[in-house]
């Protein structure tokens, strides 16, 4: 598979505190410092002839809920060749934190979602890149993961549906935590640590053909 970036496009990532990952702290690229930047290192590293533009709009403890509500402005206004969304982990871990109030029902995020594809579509001409989320707790089988299943179900089912580029960020830690038992991929739990980063850098790259599937 051929990387489907072209020279001279942009791709904008919008998600939660894992997207986010320190870049309003980052004062040389507005990147952060987790796998977005890992990303734009590695795409200008290996396709040096290929000008891409990486923007970071990762703000923390987003939901799909405030996604929505600066959707305009940090996204349709930019006008990107392809935006990646990540999103969902608070929205399900709210719920098994004991802040019910604060969860967003599967219901509810799918048809929020929904519209936030429909209005990239209708306002824009941007492709769409899909992230599953990634995991609550370093168990692939706790309840946290059990309900985060159907939100990537979810995730899947547009991304087949709206034409867009599938990455199986979930399906990825979860393999790696089944596959290395004891190692640490985050720090508490959801925030990545650097190979937590790296991995779905990794598996970003490959959805995108930049690198080849394992």
């Amino acid at each position: 598979m051929e990387l489907i970036l072209e020279d001279g496009q942009s791709v904008l990532f919008i998600g939660d505190s894992i997207t986010d990952a320190g870049r309003r702290q980052d004062n040389a690229r507005a990147l952060g410092f987790g796998y977005v930047a890992y990303i734009a290192d590695f795409l200008a590293a290996r396709y040096p002839e290929r000008s891409i533009r990486i923007l970071n709009r990762g703000i923390g403890g987003d939901r799909v809920l405030e996604l929505q509500r600066r959707w305009t402005e940090d996204v349709i206004a930019h006008r990107p060749d392809w935006v990646s969304i990540s999103i969902g982990i608070n929205d399900v871990w709210r719920l098994v934190a004991g802040i019910p109030e604060a969860h967003v029902p599967l219901d509810q995020y799918k048809t929020v979602y929904r519209e936030l594809l429909e209005q990239t579509q209708q306002e824009t001409e941007a492709r769409l890149i899909l992230m599953e989320t990634s995991v609550i707790g370093e168990d692939p089988d706790n309840e946290a993961n059990g309900i985060l299943k159907d939100y990537n179900a979810a995730i899947r089912e547009f991304a087949e549906e709206f034409g867009a580029v599938l990455v199986p960020i979930f399906t990825a830690f979860c393999r790696a935590i089944r596959s290395r038992p004891g190692f640490a991929w985050t720090s508490d739990g959801v925030h990545p640590l650097p190979p937590g980063h790296m991995l779905m850098a990794t598996t970003w790259l490959e959805a995108v053909g930049a690198l080849p599937p394992r």
